[in-house]
């Protein structure tokens, strides 16, 4: 499928199509088991033109994992959910047993995840308040084997249904597509930006959203990590990501001619980016 949404706003990767699928696709990128590895990273690959796949033993990490809506794999994180409520706060070296936990994993490690075992990410003022936020993201299990990352190019439409289309934009796409959002719907709060992790963002909001009868866009990548992450896939300090239910997704793209996106005010802003 060509986007007429990704023509008007001359992106510069192509959008994601994240599917659900019992079936592995041919050719894929998968992370190994065991292995950690960020599920940017799979967005990123999709985004270049290429399809990644992630299960419940390849999801990378344990956020991942969750982001992707393989249920709470917070419960499996060294030292339980209450030792990831302290990885993401103020660290697990002063709880009791976090020193012991942290020597058994240390040699399955990088130097920053295990300063960060110790030390906290400090994402969170405290472990109480990450188990707060634990308690308030959308979990969910998925009922396919596979998520599925894929140019949106490659997907045939009515054979194949997206479950959400990602977007990594600029800043001046990105307020485009919020403007595009909202262009039909005739109220003003179609999108959201929920703190979260990059995968939550792209992964278990928009699965949530797309439950609504006015499902709404989620900006994403302010995950501070992630950013990281992609930054060093793409080379690109500027980018967000925007993932579309797919049902807005249709309503955007149905929504492109006689838009805002044809008049010279947007026309000025993308001859300032060439």
């Amino acid at each position: 499928m060509e986007s007429l949404i990704a023509k008007a706003i001359q992106l510069k990767y192509q959008p994601v199509a994240l599917m659900w699928s019992d079936e592995k696709p041919a050719d894929t990128m998968q992370f190994s088991e065991g292995k950690w590895g960020c599920v940017m990273w799979l967005a990123v690959h999709a985004a270049k033109g290429k399809t990644a796949v992630a299960d419940k033993k390849t999801f990378g990490c344990f956020g991942g994992g969750v982001g992707l809506g393989f249920g709470n794999q917070y419960k499996y994180f060294p030292g339980g959910e209450e030792g990831f409520c302290h990885f993401l706060s103020t660290g697990n070296a002063k709880r009791q047993g976090g020193m012991e936990i942290a020597e058994k994993i240390k040699p399955y490690m990088t130097q920053e995840s295990y300063d960060n075992f110790l030390h906290g990410e400090r994402y969170i003022k405290s472990a109480d308040r990450v188990e707060k936020f634990i308690n308030a993201l959308p979990l969910t299990e998925i009922p396919a084997t596979y998520v599925v990352f894929c140019p949106l190019s490659d997907i045939d439409l009515p054979k194949e249904k997206p479950q959400t289309i990602i977007f990594f934009v600029n800043p001046d796409q990105l307020s485009a597509l919020i403007v595009l959002a909202n262009y039909g719907r005739g109220d003003n709060e179609n999108v959201i930006i929920p703190y979260a992790a990059g995968c939550q963002t792209i992964g278990i909001y928009p699965y949530r959203e797309a439950k609504s009868a006015k499902p709404r866009a989620v900006a994403g990548l302010t995950d501070l990590s992630a950013r990281v992450y992609v930054r060093k896939q793409l080379g690109d300090p500027n980018l967000m990501t925007f993932a579309v239910p797919f049902a807005l997704f249709e309503e955007m793209e149905r929504n492109v001619p006689g838009s805002f996106l044809e008049r010279h005010t947007w026309q000025s802003l993308l001859s300032e980016n060439k």
